[in-house]
């Protein structure tokens, strides 16, 4: 396996979990990052706590890895420039302002690779945008569609501490093309096959796409019904999994987001209890909105929920119990006074 120039761009829980691993299979890894978390890893690496282990990370490995790491997405000196890959860790609300500034990392041949939850700004193919993602088209319109490589985590992790990262649970990372369309000549750029065999390497269950968007509702069914219903109980995934009447508010979210993804011509065959069985194997994770919530950040609903909703209307579907639970959320939300809410 070659040898990347690999930069994570917002290496928080599960950037920081891609960079770690990334680091320790021997590719040249840089971080963009912020605050606290930035000079704890400037300072002292980037450490990675596998389960309720402390002391190591995994088979005996130390879990604290020296890496480079800024601010700054043109500090060539840390980052070492062009990249061949350019992986983004960040909220979908934070990838707009973001991804315009990636361009001193960017030549022919880089690909890009936002892995993030709910509708991805990329899922259009052409102009069109969401409001709840992208409100502006600045996302959509700062890459070329060809450098786009969609990714789907099935994996959880948190930011226990600055420059501290605990993998919680799951592996699995789905990869495919975003766009039809490029820019880049076919020969010239990282394939996905190339992309999937790099996370491989790094310890993760990769698997390569034909249809990355069914991939994508695949998971923001989970996304769309656990994330909501986790910030406004409190309760972890295994908590959530248990609850008789929570999984059966589950399973009528869920089918409102088999739904909408139907209208737009990706029926999914899998039912709910079964996409509920998925969720079970994170066992007690922390999810990622809950995270959000208890940790006073801004949580992203609207690429969640919200954006289902504004497809639901688009196409005329029904979705009476997601605009309820979105709307208890958002209203936890102000009265938490979260920003962006």
């Amino acid at each position: 396996m070659d040898r990347l120039k690999i930069a994570v761009v917002g290496a928080g829980a599960v950037g920081g979990l891609l960079a770690w691993r990334l680091a320790q299979a021997g590719h040249a890894v840089s971080i963009i990052a912020r605050g606290e978390h930035l000079r704890a890893i400037q300072a002292s690496g980037l450490r990675l706590i596998e389960g309720a282990d402390e002391t190591i990370g995994e088979r005996g490995v130390p879990n604290r890895i020296a890496i480079a790491a800024t601010a700054d997405p043109g500090d060539s000196t840390t980052t070492g420039g062009v990249q061949d890959l350019v992986v983004t860790g960040l909220k979908a609300h934070a990838l707009p302002a973001v991804l315009s500034a990636l361009g001193p990392m960017l030549g022919p041949a880089t690909r890009v690779i936002p892995a993030l939850n709910g509708v991805p700004f990329w899922y259009f193919d052409g102009p069109a945008t969401l409001r709840t993602v992208d409100p502006e088209g600045l996302a959509a319109s700062s890459l070329a569609p060809g450098r786009v490589i969609g990714c789907v985590v099935h994996l959880a992790a948190e930011v226990v501490a600055p420059g501290v990262i605990r993998h919680t649970g799951g592996r699995r990372l789905i990869f495919g093309e975003a766009l039809a369309g490029t820019d880049l000549p076919t020969d010239a750029r990282w394939s996905v096959h190339q992309v999937v065999e790099t996370f491989r390497s790094a310890g993760f269950a990769a698997e390569h796409s034909s249809d990355i968007r069914r991939d994508v509702w695949t998971k923001l069914i989970g996304n769309l019904s656990f994330n909501p219903v986790a910030a406004i109980t409190g309760l972890r995934m295994d908590a959530l999994c248990a609850d008789p009447e929570i999984c059966a508010l589950l399973r009528l979210l869920i089918d409102e987001g088999k739904a909408v993804a139907a209208a737009l011509g990706v029926p999914l065959q899998i039912d709910a209890d079964a996409r509920i069985e998925m969720a079970r194997g994170l066992g007690g994770a922390r999810i990622s909105t809950l995270q959000d919530f208890e940790a006073h950040r801004q949580p992203e609903l609207g690429a969640l929920v919200g954006a289902v909703i504004e497809l639901a209307d688009r196409h005329g579907v029904s979705v009476p119990m997601l605009r309820q639970v979105y709307t208890l959320a958002v209203a936890r939300a102000r009265a938490l006074g979260l920003p962006g809410y």
